[in-house]
């Protein structure tokens, strides 16, 4: 790169917050919507026309997204969106991270540094007085709890079905789902089997949701049971009995030493015909650069709002702490074709 580019790449960076709410700013009043329309470009004067925003709010929001590329000027006075844009305005990935960024994480991460120097999540005060993001996460605003499900059921429900063949090739009666959160699992295995029953394990916040979502569907419900769990209190037990113990996009939310600590209770009731499978999205299983940004940008969430010291970990690291709590993981499953998940399949040794 020459010395200009990254001169130019530089002040992106540090101007990214201003970039990051002009993008923010132009698809909630429907500016990028209005580039969308158009096949021949537009002028600032037709976008206020289009938008009701004024002149003045069209042009300096316009002008930015041009300097960072998100639009182009064709000619004089006249923009069409870019490609960048076009993936800002239509990528579901891409909404999905954007609304999570402005709803759930841009207030906080201005506490970053605090949270890094001090191992707590700084940043949670924005939201309210809690340790962790969890023990709040039912009473987080209507708006911010619709962008944190929405940010965290994009990165699971795709891969479902695919997650659903591997865990049923043994047939298993009974499920623990350990952090459970709405429940959607617990549905989703209950309907793909009608002789299973799933035990949802979390916090009470979590299991309120999750009992509502599930006392609608008379089918399933008889089925799924519920037991609160505080997962890192020292005296909290993981009982014996289940099949398959079904961690998705969990052990994330905790340190290292958590996740021995999470892995020691299981391994202490579990039958040696138990199965334990950890679905997690790894930075070093991903395919495409996007996805390695979007979970590196996601541990930084975790270290500043959620709870302070987990993170989202590679492969090797988690097969490290498993190893380390005396489990042995006897199978790898990539779901890239459909997501950007793994599955590791992990028994007693």
């Amino acid at each position: 790169m020459k010395a200009i580019s990254a001169l130019y790449e530089a002040q992106k960076i540090i101007f990214s917050p201003f970039i990051f709410q002009a993008v923010y700013s132009m698809s909630e009043l429907g500016i990028l919507d209005a580039f969308n329309n158009s096949k021949s470009g537009l002028s600032f004067v037709e976008i206020s026309e289009q938008t009701n925003v004024s002149k003045y709010g069209v042009t300096v929001l316009v002008e930015m997204a041009e300097s960072a590329g998100i639009v182009d000027e064709i000619a004089p006075g006249k923009f069409l969106l870019s490609k960048i844009g076009y993936f800002i305005l239509r990528d579901e990935m891409t909404q999905v991270n954007m609304k999570f960024t402005q709803d759930v994480c841009y207030k906080g991460l201005f506490f970053l540094k605090d949270a890094i120097t001090d191992g707590s999540p700084k940043g949670l005060k924005v939201f309210g007085d809690w340790k962790t993001v969890y023990e709040g996460l039912s009473k987080l605003p209507t708006e911010v709890k619709k962008s944190w499900f929405d940010f965290d059921h994009y990165y699971s429900d795709n891969s479902f079905s695919d997650a659903l063949a591997i865990i049923f090739k043994n047939r298993p009666k009974l499920i623990f789902d350990i952090g459970g959160n709405t429940g959607k699992w617990a549905i989703a295995s209950t309907n793909f089997d009608s002789d299973v029953q799933v035990k949802i394990f979390d916090l009470p916040g979590q299991l309120n949701v999750a009992k509502a979502t599930i006392e609608k569907s008379d089918t399933i419900k008889d089925r799924i049971s519920f037991q609160e769990i505080d997962i890192l209190n020292p005296t909290s037990v993981i009982p014996g009995g289940a099949d398959v113990y079904w961690m998705s996009q969990f052990l994330d939310c905790f340190s290292e030493n958590e996740i021995e600590s999470i892995l020691l209770k299981i391994k202490a009731n579990a039958s040696p015909n138990s199965t334990i499978y950890i679905m997690e999205t790894f930075l070093d299983n991903q395919v495409f650069p996007a996805a390695k940004l979007s979970l590196a940008a996601t541990s930084l969430y975790f270290t500043a709002i959620a709870n302070g010291n987990s993170r989202m970990y590679s492969s090797r690291t988690l097969k490290y702490i498993i190893e380390k709590a005396g489990l042995k993981c006897i199978n790898e499953y990539n779901l890239h074709q459909v997501s950007f998940h793994t599955i590791l399949e992990v028994k007693l040794v």
